[in-house]
């Protein structure tokens, strides 16, 4: 069961006071997630702010954008992109937590002398997971500790701490985790306040929430024929889905049998008004579909 006080937000929603979290699983979450965090902050005139030793033209939100622009963006103070050693490194090349603070108090001051509404803080802490020995563990969960106490109670600061999880133990993103009281998660595909439709990235699919009767029919279909282009079998999450109509089913099964030889649309965490639709319909009339987990484990649901 997902942990109560975590709030989970899609990325557009993020506020001021925000000490968000997002462990990604591949290069496409990450980039539809910063890339809007950092593209909205451009857009609606608040501070950007990326720690990071990549080049502005190649961090999510900036590629794309041309030099100019981004030479533009830079002098006019409302884009910092700052390097590592500069932002959050002892001379030792170790992490400093209270430098990481003192930048951003820096850039604070900066942005609200300029009269700029909010600052959007964003760093990759995957790298320091990555080192031998691990030796920035303990400084960077003391470090997001201290980043929240700045962060919650500010009018002005939105932060999203980014790390593969690739990089981390079990344990470790556990613990990292533990420090946000934000979850962020890509922005909805579709959502009209009865069928909400996340995409989700490990495993693929997507993630179903509330009624898929038959007015929704035709954005479902199109939103699952766009997350299964090019790929095998996808997972369809219905843990928070209350209602499907047979209808629904049969499009479903239309799908499934369209995927290549072997491959399956597998139906995870299916509630139990959902399953007993299908249980009637029968399994053995729906070729192609397959019943996935039962639920998603505590870490897993939190993260993602």
């Amino acid at each position: 069961m997902e942990t109560s006080w975590f709030a989970k937000r899609p990325v557009s929603d993020i506020r001021p006071g925000d000490h968000g979290w997002l462990a990604y699983t591949g290069l496409e979450e990450r980039d539809r997630v910063i890339g809007i965090f950092v593209g909205e902050g451009l857009e609606t005139g608040e501070k950007v702010v990326y720690v990071s030793d990549r080049p502005a033209g190649r961090l999510p939100g900036l590629g794309g954008r041309p030099p100019d622009e981004l030479d533009e963006l830079a002098r006019s103070g409302r884009l910092r992109v700052i390097p590592r050693r500069a932002a959050c490194l002892d001379r030792s090349g170790g992490f400093e937590p209270a430098k990481m603070l003192d930048t951003l108090a820096r850039e604070v001051g900066e942005a609200f002398g300029q009269g700029l509404r909010a600052v959007r803080l964003t760093t990759d802490h995957s790298r320091l997971l990555n080192e031998p020995g691990r030796p920035g563990l303990a400084r960077m969960l003391g470090c997001e500790h201290r980043l929240g106490e700045a962060v919650s109670p500010s009018t002005m600061v939105k932060a999203i701490c980014q790390v593969d999880r690739q990089a981390c133990r079990p344990d470790e993103l556990t613990a990292l985790r533990d420090t946000h009281e934000v979850l962020v998660e890509v922005n909805p595909e579709f959502d009209d306040g009865v069928l909400k439709i996340v995409r989700t990235f490990d495993p693929v699919g997507l993630r179903v929430e509330g009624e898929l009767d038959a007015a929704r029919h035709a954005v479902f279909s199109d939103r699952l024929a766009q997350v299964s282009a090019g790929r095998g079998g996808v997972h369809l999450d219905f843990s928070r889905l209350g209602f499907i109509d047979l209808g629904c089913l049969n499009l479903l099964a239309h799908h499934a049998i369209a995927l290549p030889r072997g491959q399956a649309l597998v139906l995870d965490n299916l509630p139990p008004d959902v399953e007993t639709v299908i249980e009637l319909v029968g399994w053995h009339r729906l070729p192609g579909l397959a019943r996935g987990r039962d639920r998603v484990p505590a870490e897993e649901g939190a993260a993602r």
